[in-house]
């Protein structure tokens, strides 16, 4: 019997070790090289070393991500450990890091484990031989993170870190009292100062802080008991919904006329259940009208203050303008907002009125009475109109030849008018194939070629006004009218002073071709790559608002315009610049156009070579971080004023990205611009580092383009970049 108990220990201890991955005596980790984490069995949280300020850090992070984000971090009081620190699962079962000076620190305060395991829910757990007791569990002893399932239990504290990128102890700690009220210190002193308490003083012993899968934070006593509940945080719902509360639980709702991108998602947020391809509906079955969401709030993003003094002449000002599609009346003031509306808040405290534009199919919504109203009356207005029309005719005719031609000539000549106007105020016009041929004198001069194709330049005749026509290669267009003029709206919806304007299109048989605003110095290869006797280079202060303007356009691509946009082929030739030098990105969408699920890896690869992200060699997903790093690479264009790849020059800096790294190694990066140049070092070296950032090979690496912002900005620090193909993927 003895035998048979001792073989189904170690079957069992077996099957335990296989099912969680587990991590056994004798396995290391450095922060560079082949292995620099452990991951859990999903490969969603990984468990070793990452890069902070000054170094690396030791913790879990989740690693199914793009931006990685650090949920649990050991030692925090001796942070930073170097690039040649190494952790050991030592064969007496602790958990140590070595320096080089042979220090060796332990990380966690036990010892005697057989095997640890780090499980999907990013609990990293030390066992037994038996593989069933828990001798040192993360879950147990959290630093400024809780995950799902997680509790903080009464004297436990959870303390801030310094930064995102300083995992060190920072200057807040919140508590979970013994007397059942969780209170946030300043990490100083044993004072009473709090910034903030759930006032639950008198809840007693045995309450926890817990958070469960639905993103909902609260406090329980005997985990039975409901004490607090702690209101989710803004923006769980997503965009263009909203949280509330029934009978003590939460959901999440939609703006009226919205639904669920994905019911089982909540934070992917609400899209419209109905569209329309114009704001000017002429479709009997469809209406538009504006819905009440009393008591409302959200993030203000206000592109418009009409003169309204009451709710219903707010009403009326977003029905009339196409860009609005929802309006705040405050009592005071109507102010205008397009979509998506971000951090919806629905409170009794609120003495707002949401105002949501609603489109309507009256086939749908079971008006078929109002439609049959509609259509006598149409009926009504077509006869008489016919009758007039017939009148109209036989007076022109009576009158004569020149007066007939006299008023054909007068009414064609404010039809012009009239879509000059529309063409300039409402978004984008329809050509004809036959027109834009007209309007670029049989497509004769040629500005440029691209990927997607080749663009002309052409005079609008009514208005004199030059515009760029853009002819897609036709075995790249899409295959549908109808899914092409879609996608045409959706560009068409992004405005931004950093992006190019699309004033047309054309859906002609087999031929696509785009209308665009026409600027007037050309690409920025057009300016950094031209001979210096042939045309100067822009200054450094240039250079710099340069940067900036790029930058902030691909953040808006990203995260800012109602359908996300991958540009996949940032670089200096789709960089235009306008009459005042201000940078506008060009082709975005097209790629969007050419393959429509960007989420998954593509066998043609998008791009040009050199901006081109690692990712797509590799067959990877790709995601927005693919424009980071083209992005990146272009900056190095910007500060350096030259390609990419230059034979001209000698070896070591012939490749524009390996000799950027050199430099700034070497701490030499004024070699990079011209010695003439009036370039302040501190501020060079800022730019070089964020290029850096944004070209490392591994994609979890690389900042958002929010980030990016911040940092061009100079609104938070910039942490030392490492070797840009040092890093391999965690995943």
């Amino acid at each position: 019997m003895t035998i048979i108990a001792l073989v189904i220990i170690i079957s069992l201890a077996f099957s335990i070790a296989n099912a969680q991955s587990n991590v056994t005596r004798g396995s290391s980790l450095q922060p560079t090289g082949g292995t620099t984490s452990w991951l859990s069995p999903s490969s969603l949280y990984a468990f070793g070393f990452y890069p902070q300020t000054g170094g690396y850090a030791v913790g879990i992070y989740i690693a199914g991500v793009p931006e990685r984000t650090v949920v649990w971090t050991a030692s925090r009081d001796t942070l930073p450990f170097s690039n040649n620190a190494t952790l050991r699962f030592t064969s007496d079962g602790r958990l140590t890091v070595e320096q080089t000076q042979g220090r060796q620190i332990d990380l966690l305060d036990t010892g005697g484990a057989s095997f640890a395991s780090l499980q999907d829910s990013g609990n990293f757990v030390l066992y037994d031989s038996t593989g069933r007791t828990k001798l040192w569990q993360s879950f147990d002893h959290p630093t400024d993170t809780l995950l799902s399932g997680q509790r903080l239990l009464p004297g436990q504290t959870l303390f801030s870190s310094v930064s995102k990128t300083d995992q060190s102890i920072g200057v807040f700690r919140l508590i979970m009292q013994g007397d059942g009220n969780l209170v946030l210190y300043p990490n100083r002193g044993t004072g009473d100062h709090a910034y903030w308490a759930s006032n639950t003083p008198t809840a007693g012993p045995n309450v926890t802080l817990n958070l469960d899968s639905d993103g909902f934070l609260y406090l329980l006593q005997n985990s039975t008991y409901f004490i607090y509940n702690l209101t989710q945080g803004p923006g769980l719902c997503g965009v263009n919904g909203y949280c509330f509360m029934v009978n003590g639980s939460a959901g999440c709702r939609c703006l009226p006329g919205f639904e669920f991108v994905n019911p089982e998602r909540w934070s992917l947020g609400c899209k419209r259940k109905d569209t329309v391809e114009s704001c000017k509906i002429t479709d009997v079955g469809t209406a538009i009208k504006m819905t009440n969401l009393n008591n409302a709030r959200w993030e203000d993003a206000t592109y418009l203050i009409p003169k309204a003094s009451t709710q219903d002449e707010c009403s009326s000002a977003c029905l009339n303008d196409c860009n609005c599609e929802a309006a705040l009346f405050t009592g005071q003031e109507c102010r205008l907002q397009r979509l998506p509306l971000r951090y919806v808040e629905v409170i009794d405290s609120e003495s707002n009125v949401g105002l949501i534009k609603v489109y309507e199919s009256a086939l749908n919504n079971g008006t078929n009475h109002s439609i049959h109203v509609k259509k006598e009356r149409q009926i009504a207005i077509i006869a008489i109109s016919i009758s007039l029309i017939s009148f109209a005719v036989l007076v022109l005719l009576i009158s004569g030849i020149i007066m007939y031609k006299t008023r054909v000539w007068a009414y064609k000549k404010i039809s012009e008018n009239l879509n000059v106007q529309l063409f300039e105020d409402m978004g984008p016009r329809a050509f004809s194939y036959s027109a834009l041929e007209k309007i670029t004198d049989g497509f004769k001069e040629e500005l440029g070629r691209g990927s997607f194709g080749v663009v002309y330049k052409g005079i609008i005749e009514s208005s004199m006004r030059p515009v760029a026509v853009k002819k897609l290669k036709q075995e790249l267009a899409p295959e549908g009218e109808r899914e092409f003029q879609t996608e045409m709206k959706v560009i068409a919806r992004t405005h931004h002073r950093n992006l190019t304007r699309l004033l047309g299109y054309c859906c002609d048989g087999p031929e696509r071709l785009l209308v665009l605003e026409y600027m007037t110095q050309g690409s920025l290869a057009d300016i950094l790559f031209a001979p210096k006797e042939s045309k100067p280079k822009p200054c450094w202060v240039e250079r710099i608002r340069m940067a900036v303007d790029i930058a902030h356009g691909i953040l808006y691509l990203h995260e800012e315009c109602e359908n996300s946009i991958i540009h996949c082929d940032i670089k200096p030739q789709n960089i235009l610049l306008d009459e005042y030098g201000c940078a506008k990105i060009s082709d975005f969408g097209l790629a969007k156009l050419l393959e429509h699920d960007q989420t998954k890896t593509s066998t043609l690869i998008r791009g040009t070579r050199g901006y081109v992200a690692p990712e797509w060699h590799k067959r990877l997903p790709i995601t927005v971080k693919v424009d980071v790093y083209s992005f990146g690479i272009l900056l190095f264009n910007i500060l350096c004023c030259r390609r990419n790849v230059d034979n001209s020059l000698p070896e070591g800096e012939a490749i524009l990205e390996d000799w950027v790294y050199e430099c700034y190694e070497a701490k030499e990066v004024l070699k990079l611009v011209d010695y003439d140049e009036d370039v302040e070092k501190t501020r060079l070296e800022q730019m070089v580092k964020i290029g850096l950032w944004c070209v490392q090979e591994e994609p979890s690496l690389r900042p958002s383009m929010k980030r990016v912002v911040l940092m061009l900005e100079g609104t938070v620090k910039i942490p030392v970049p490492p070797n840009p193909t040092s890093f391999l993927s965690v995943v």
